[in-house]
């Protein structure tokens, strides 16, 4: 048979795509849409009812997009559910297939069990990035259904939810929810029963005790109660609330559709001038391609061309989709006859990762090392949304040189079959294939057909490992991966050797002169020395290298070589007396990785009143589990709305010598260039957090890679970003100054602020007086937010007397009001800022996000149209800040018997190019540098940087957290030098009873003691850590540390004008009650917790009680939604509201009755023409610090909020991995509001603490001042698999209060718990503390955060760290910047 033409193929075509979208059948011509679109893209353009799949990053690393795909497996014709991401699959990539989003699955009248219980565990807070883990539960469950069964080790050992991100919860709810599906599902399908009983068991559920004992249980159930999970039960205790579950049946879901059984899928042909997509079903049609267009880009699972198209702009004239070729697709075990394993280059990874776990069950010994190989770099390769669609040969072919299995194929000896049109049949040994830099031999007219795997068949014993470190283990890419394949001969000589590395060089590095020594050696300790010092030679990086990290590169190189030599040794049966301890070898052997998650609440609900106190799920969260929930890019599209795209600067610091916006005006569908000069003067583009001292549009000068220069406006997202990219600037540079240790040698400091806090005797005097001085410098990263929802606005001009409404994504709708009123020229009342719900926040959006909405407004104020921003991923990272990366230079004086008796700190943050709210962070840093511990004499100075970088601003914690460490850091160090027990200082040194801090506040209400005393015992602490100690000296290759860490957090504004709250509360004719106040909705549950308050004063049931939204012409002059103290400020406003209401309606319940609904009261009171609606303030009292004075003034906080945290960790002193083995936190929250939402807060809190101390790390170019870390694939969240295995949460009970005047004695929660998550990175410098004595290091490590893998490696000093020590040559400075 003739292989067809291109031109017989054209002649054949179709633009006609046809799926189901959540059964629904779609008919799309391809030519109807820009060719750059995705999945994404088309399912949210359905407009309302399709716009819960969100963009989260816009690279496939959050899973906020996630979406099922449903089809007939093309090799077995099985169904199967793949959960992938939207945002990065191509519309085409859908043909013939069956979508299911988020609103598929079920809606709020009728949600999924998936949806109810993921909301009535309390799995969803800002709920932004819940849809798409729904989605990947989904597919679990529906995969379950088709496989017959659902393991906890399915849930959470085997990466299902590896690809979704979350910012909020702490992931411990999330899955005990997917843990209630675990079971049996075999015969389900088909079954006249087909319910799967809830799993209360492996979810960390108590079931059966709880709900029948009247007396408050301990044991708890983990959220609301385990009640919830069962019918109601009449005689429970009543301050648990009681829910009803759905069960799942298997057999009820939307079914593959009929139609697509049927679907003969065609050859496509569609797109633009500009990008082309063909669509082959047949390699012959794909040769016939390839003949015309030899370079044509073929496209498999999209997952790495799609962000070279959307981030990198890369242009792909003509785009091949290959993934529905099915000849591609097979996979084929080796045989009696043929000893090589073969798979199609199609094969989505999933799938093989799945073949090689069943092959390496059946194979022996001798012939499945390279398949084990395969199989456990897949484990760790990305997400499983990649997996499910990411090709081996499209792996193969991108020629990454950080790729986790090109290493595998180069040791393995494995090759490719390849085609071409002149070749139908031609193989290529992979051990040559990288020639360089994304370079290859396969000819610029071949595919890859086949890969092919040679499995052992010789009598030689051969052993095979591979080896991958990153910055994380799950979900993450690589620093350096490596394959090693030996051959031994009977008589224990080395026959064969392969050392193929990865991340070592611009491509696979195989280790020839190493592998010469080794041939023909036996095995010795002076073999292994040799080769170790051959190995360097090869593995040796300069100080520059691009990537960073030489000297952990290169220790990682010589540290897999070690590991692997004695996995060898250990195999080959090699003498006892040549081989390390048992424990040492199982060490050297095996990788860390978690086990099975559990943990517990303690809850009791001690406090709980009718409606107050009870653990009422999230109000939204059923609507953010269907994907109902409405953010801001969510709403409609309105009529003549266009979108923005900004124009950044390319320069960390520039004079700008021209803009010209021509060639972008021109091009189609573009409406317009906005700028500075269409503000109504030159004063209004100057704005700022505390200080008029930044510009919305750059005029002659750019400060910080980045900063918005401009806006294009066009009719679409993704016009207006190509349009933007061909706006041209020309610059000349400017010095530039990026770190704090520039910015102190060259004195640059923002002007308006130098604080400090002095107490006691002259610092100098106090600390001579000292019996000891010490002195040290604590150094600390930043941290970016990364909430799921970037920044956004939707800007709505009236077109009439300036008037606009602001749909803000913004923590202080006030502020946007303020500035977009300043930047479009008009008064504030003219403006009304807009916020139903954020999807996340955390300081990120209280005052950054009032540059977006004003460059929106001035768009929407030049063109008379709505105008709508949402930055991607990689642009809000660029231009929104950090958390402020921080120095501390300090001296500390204290008694031979730990005491502390003075400290002098010197406190340096890095604001960025502009102060923001740096000032109120530099604040609440110098005054927590006391932690819990009481100093007599102090002089504490702060000072906020000037840099070229994007102006920091504020973050959970807002510089507590910063000040605390210092704090552990100087009580670490008297320890160390006094040789003490360090749970002793930290004992001796706290607070007693109405002791003052440092600002001359008493500590009042004092449960620090208690709270250690109490954390002490239920975790067990001494025994654990005597076992520990154990452990540590058992072990020399891996290492555990254990801490126990108290906290004190200061809650108030630090400006007195802002502790304030306003709120409006309406009674309606039929009982309901409408209740507005100044805080924002971002997750932390503030609407849940007001409208409990509303409820309880008015006498109502909850679901009488609703909030609509924030916004400005309801509660004016609104405080931000931040510090803690929104519950604080707003409940107690809504509180006094009520209070007056009652007042009103006091009356008629005399007259009606106790019992008379609020209604009947509201009817009554209309009558006699009695208002029913009132506002409330509050104003938090005592408050009135005076800084820079040391007499006593007022106090600069209203409360303490108080815990303590016994964390315990293992490190892998090789690799510098690490887990967190268990967490107990007792919190002092008061009388909890809603324990249900306090026990989220904490576990999230504590997860981002963790995250900003070990593997969270912003970095920054050298070359240019960029900021590198601008997404999920170079900056690392903690995931679901850094989570502790046992994470336990207790709040305080049976305790006073008496000074405490908060609403309801409640205590504010929101950033207390996070310093506790730093506690991770001091039980790892516990744990480096063992390994640093075993390599003879007896000094204190040095104090930097975020302790990365890195860091936690190099810091153990061993003789293989010493051997990989690059040192900086002249000339030489690191690829990265730390600022």
């Amino acid at each position: 048979m003739m292989s067809p033409t291109f031109q017989d193929l054209e002649s054949q075509a179709t633009s006609t795509l046809r799926f189901f979208l959540n059964g629904s059948p779609i008919v799309l011509d391809g030519n109807s849409f820009d060719p750059d679109s995705t999945l994404l893209d088309f399912i949210r353009s359905q407009g309302q009812g399709f716009t819960g799949t969100k963009l989260g990053c816009g690279e496939g690393g959050c899973g906020a997009c996630t979406v099922v795909v449903q089809s007939r497996n093309p090799a077995t014709q099985q169904i199967q559910h793949l959960a992938v991401n939207a945002c990065l699959a191509p519309v085409v990539s859908v043909d013939g297939k069956h979508v299911i989003t988020v609103e598929g699955v079920g809606s709020p009248e009728n949600p999924h069990p998936i949806q109810e219980r993921l909301w009535k565990l309390s799995g969803s807070q800002c709920g932004f990035c819940t849809p798409g883990i729904i989605m990947s539960l989904y597919a679990m469950v529906r995969n379950a259904a088709y496989r017959g069964s659902l393991s906890t080790a399915d849930v959470e050992l085997d990466g299902i939810l590896d690809g979704n991100l979350c910012r909020c919860t702490g992931y411990k709810p999330i899955l005990d929810a997917a843990k209630t599906f675990v079971g049996e599902y075999a015969g389900k399908l088909d079954s006249s029963d087909p319910v799967v009983p809830i799993n209360f068991e492996a979810a960390n559920l108590d079931h059966a005790d709880c709900c029948s004992n009247p007396a408050p249980s301990v044991q708890g159930c983990g959220r609301a109660d385990c009640c919830r999970l069962t019918k109601e039960v009449d005689d429970a205790p009543a301050k648990f609330p009681r829910f009803k579950l759905k069960p799942y049946q298997a057999g009820t879901e939307l079914i593959f559709p009929p139609s697509l059984t049927k679907h003969s899928p065609s050859f496509l042909k569609f797109g633009s001038t500009s990008r082309q997509w063909l669509r082959p079903t047949t390699l012959a049609q794909l040769l016939a391609i390839k003949a015309q267009y030899p370079d044509a880009k073929l496209v498999g699972g999209s997952t790495e061309i799609q962000i070279e198209v959307k981030i990198k702009a890369a242009a792909y004239r003509v785009s091949v989709f290959v993934s529905d070729i099915t000849e591609l697709h097979g996979l084929w075990p080796p045989t009696s006859t043929r000893s090589t394993f073969e798979f199609g280059a199609n094969l989505p990874l999933a799938e093989l990762e799945v073949a090689c776990k069943k092959l390496v069950s059946e194979l022996g010994v001798q012939q499945s090392g390279p398949i084990e190989a395969i199989r456990t770099q897949l484990r760790y390769f990305a997400g499983l949304q990649i997996r499910n669609v990411a090709s081996v040969g499209g792996n193969i072919a991108t020629a990454s040189p950080i790729s986790d299995l090109n290493p595998v194929w180069v040791a393995t000896g494995a090759k490719v079959l390849a085609a071409s049109p002149d070749r139908p049949e031609f193989e290529l040994p992979l051990t040559d294939f990288f020639t360089a830099y994304r370079k290859t031999t396969l000819p610029r007219d071949a595919v890859i057909v086949k890969i092919i795997v040679p499995l052992n068949d010789t009598a030689h014993r051969e052993i095979v490992q591979a080896y991958k470190q990153a910055k994380r283990r799950d979900d993450d890419i690589a620093i350096v991966t490596a394959c090693f394949l030996v051959r031994v001969t009977p008589e224990g000589k080395i026959s064969l050797v392969r050392l193929a590395y990865g991340g070592m060089a611009p491509t696979v590095l195989s280790a020839k002169k190493t592998e010469a020594y080794l041939t023909g050696k036996s095995f010795s300790a002076k073999t292994l020395e040799n080769a170790l010092e051959v190995l360097g030679t090869e593995t040796d990086l300069p100080f520059n290298v691009p990537g960073g990290m030489a000297s952990y590169r290169k220790t990682l190189a010589l540290s897999f070589f070690f590991k692997f030599w004695h996995k060898v040794c250990s195999e080959i049966n090699l003498s006892p007396d040549l081989l390390p301890s048992k424990t040492d070898l199982q060490d050297l052997n095996t990788i860390i990785h978690r086990q099975l998650s559990t943990g517990r609440h303690d809850n009791s609900d001690p406090y709980a009143q009718e409606v107050i106190g009870r653990q009422e799920p999230h109000l939204s969260g059923l609507l953010q589990a269907t994907g109902a929930a409405v953010y801001v890019d969510d709403m409609p599209k309105v009529g003549n709305e266009v979108y923005g795209a900004l124009v950044m600067s390319s320069r960390a610091h520039a004079k700008i010598i021209s803009v010209d916006a021509t060639k972008a005006l021109e091009m189609e569908g573009v409406v317009s260039w906005v700028s500075h000069l269409d503000l109504p003067n030159e004063r209004a583009n100057w704005w700022g957090g505390s200080a008029l001292d930044e510009v919305f549009f750059a005029v002659d000068e750019v400060v910080y890679h980045g900063q918005p220069i401009g806006m294009i406006v066009a009719q679409t997202k993704i016009l207006a970003q190509k349009a933007a990219r061909a706006v041209v600037v020309q610059y000349e540079d400017l010095p530039r100054i990026m770190t704090i240790e520039e910015a102190m040698e060259q004195k640059s400091f923002h002007p308006s602020y130098d604080r400090w806090i002095k107490r006691g005797r002259p610092i100098d005097e106090s600390l001579a007086a000292s019996d000891h001085v010490l002195e040290g410098t604590t150094r600390m990263g930043g941290q970016e937010h990364f909430y799921l929802e970037t920044m956004a606005v939707l800007v709505v001009p009236k077109l009439e007397n300036g008037e606009m409404d602001v749909y803000s994504s913004t923590q202080s709708p006030t502020d946007a009001q303020r500035w977009v009123a300043v930047a479009t020229g008009v008064p504030r009342s003219r403006i009304v800022a807009h916020a139903k719900r954020l999807g996340g926040g955390f300081g990120g959006k209280e005052t950054r996000s009032s540059h977006v909405a004003a460059i929106a407004a001035v768009a929407a104020k030049k063109t008379r149209r709505p105008v709508r921003i949402m930055l991607d991923r990689q642009e809000d990272i660029m231009i929104t800040g950090q958390r402020h990366p921080c120095r501390a230079d300090w001296r500390v004086g204290f008694s031979s018997e730990g005491k502390l008796q003075a400290l002098n700190v010197d406190f340096y943050c890095n604001g960025g190019h502009s102060i923001d709210i740096s000032n109120g962070v530099g604040d609440r840093a110098i005054s927590h540098l006391d932690n819990c511990y009481f100093i007599p004499d102090v002089d504490f100075h702060s000072l906020v940087c000037k840099t070229n970088t994007v102006s920091n601003t504020a973050f959970r914690g807002f510089g507590g957290p910063q000040g605390m460490l210092v704090a552990e850091h100087y009580i670490e160090a008297i320890a160390d030098k006094l040789n003490l027990d360090i749970d002793h200082v930290r004992q001796i040194n706290l607070y007693k009873e109405a002791e003052k801090t440092p600002y001359h506040q008493k500590v009042l209400d004092w449960h620090v003691p208690r709270l250690l005393s109490d954390c002490r015992k239920t975790s067990e602490y001494e025994e654990r850590r005597a076992a520990v100690d154990r452990f540590n000296k058992e072990h020399k290759w891996r290492k555990r540390g254990i801490v126990l860490v108290p906290t004190k957090f200061g809650l108030a504004f630090g400006v007195k004008a802002m502790n304030q709250g306003a709120a409006l509360v309406h009674i309606y004719m039929d009982g309901s009650v409408l209740v507005a106040h100044g805080g924002v909705e971002m997750g932390q549950g503030l609407y849940t917790k007001c409208c409990q308050i509303a409820a309880q004063e008015l006498r109502v049931p909850l679901t009488d009680v609703f909030t609509s939204e924030t916004g400005t012409n309801t509660v004016p002059n609104t405080v931000p939604t931040a510090a803690s103290a929104s519950s604080d400020l707003n409940g107690y406003a809504i509180y006094n509201a009520c209070v007056e209401l009652n007042k009103r309606l006091k009356p008629y319940r005399q007259q009606l009755g106790a019992d008379a609904t609020l209604a009947a009261l509201a009817a009554a009171a209309f009558q006699d023409r009695v208002s029913l609606s009132a506002t409330g303030h509050y104003a938090t009292p005592d408050l009135g610090y005076e800084w820079n004075n040391q007499n006593e003034t007022g106090n600069l906080f209203h409360y303490f909020t108080q815990g303590a945290c016994a964390t315990e960790v293992e490190v892998d002193t090789l690799t510098g991995d690490h887990t967190v083995l268990r967490v107990d936190i007792h919190m002092d929250v008061g009388k909890s509001l809603n324990p249900a939402i306090d026990y989220g807060q904490i576990e999230g809190a504590f997860t981002q603490g963790q995250g900003l101390s070990t593997i969270e790390e912003s970095l920054w170019l050298r070359q240019n001042g960029a900021i590198f870390t601008t997404g999920p694939g170079a900056y690392k969240l903690p995931g679901f698999s850094d989570i502790p295995q046992v994470f336990n949460v207790s709040l305080l009970r049976d305790a006073e209060w008496p000074n405490l005047g908060t609403i309801k004695a409640s205590k504010g929660i929101g950033e207390p718990p996070l310093f506790l998550g730093c506690s991770v990175a001091l039980a790892i410098r516990h744990a480096l503390k063992s390994a640093r004595k075993d390599a003879g290091m007896n000094e204190l490590q040095d104090f930097r955060l975020p302790l990365t893998s890195e860091r936690i490696r190099m810091a153990c000093g061993d003789f293989l760290a010493q051997k990989g020590r690059v040192e900086k040559k002249e000339g030489q400075e690191d690829f990265f910047v730390h600022i």
